[in-house]
């Protein structure tokens, strides 16, 4: 079976960083491309960022575009997410995921083709 699992949330000051790690295990890496997304009581969750498999292509969501990184070591199956000047919006539960590769076109961050989810880690960015 497919788990993620995600670490690394907490609670922060405005400006702080934060990385989260998502562990991988139980699924072939080409046939996925990885992905974190968030969500807030009352709110959809949205996508935040996507690295696809091979050339590791990286997208983003408007919102955190240069204070968030993407990145993948496939030899340790683990997903992250740095996170940098960290904002108040920034609080939610973030989620890992990975994507059936079809799915993975363009600089989508959407919900098609999510094929399994972590459990979730809490950010929670303090003014």
């Amino acid at each position: 079976q497919v788990r993620l699992v995600e670490s690394g949330g907490g609670s922060v000051q405005a400006g702080g960083s934060l990385r989260l790690s998502c562990a991988a295990s139980g699924y072939t890496s080409s046939l996925y491309c990885m992905a974190w997304f968030r969500q807030t009581p009352g709110k959809a969750r949205e996508g935040v960022a996507r690295i696809d498999p091979g050339r590791g292509s990286t997208y983003y969501a408007d919102s955190v575009k240069g204070r968030f990184t993407i990145s993948q070591d496939n030899a340790k199956d683990t997903l992250y997410l740095q996170m940098i000047s960290l904002k108040p919006e920034d609080t939610a539960m973030y989620y890992c995921a990975a994507i059936y590769v079809g799915f993975c076109t363009g600089g989508s961050l959407g919900l098609a083709g999510v094929g399994y989810w972590g459990r979730g880690t809490q950010v929670t960015v303090s003014s």
